[in-house]
């Protein structure tokens, strides 16, 4: 089993900058890729970024160029810098590990 924690979300104004947390424990040796997920009341969930063990990275292309996934696998942690965010963005974002793990989520909030 893997537990998935995030940190980092709250209340952003347009433009601004978060930077989100992910930091797994358990069995993780396991988890061959992790990311972000996010869903916004009323849609569906959906991908923001994942990157793999080895350092690939997929991003949706609503990020593509405001955002940086990384990840220290010493930690088994992930990250996700996000900049000149937008109301738009406003969405509970979860972290995933492959496996079919999730985390509770944290509030992104954009909003002036």
């Amino acid at each position: 089993q893997v537990q998935l924690v995030e940190s980092g979300g709250g209340l952003v104004q347009p433009g601004g900058s978060l930077r989100l947390s992910c930091a797994a424990s358990g069995s993780t040796s396991s988890i061959n890729y992790m990311g972000w997920y996010r869903q916004a009341p009323g849609k569906e969930r959906e991908l923001v970024a994942l990157i793999t063990r080895g350092g690939t990275i997929n991003y949706a292309d609503f990020v593509k160029g405001r955002s940086t996934i990384s990840r220290d696998n010493t930690k088994n942690t992930v990250y996700l810098e996000m900049n000149n965010l937008k109301p738009e963005d406003t969405a509970v974002y979860y972290c995933h590990a492959g496996g079919g793990y999730w985390g509770k989520g944290t509030l992104v909030t954009v909003s002036s």
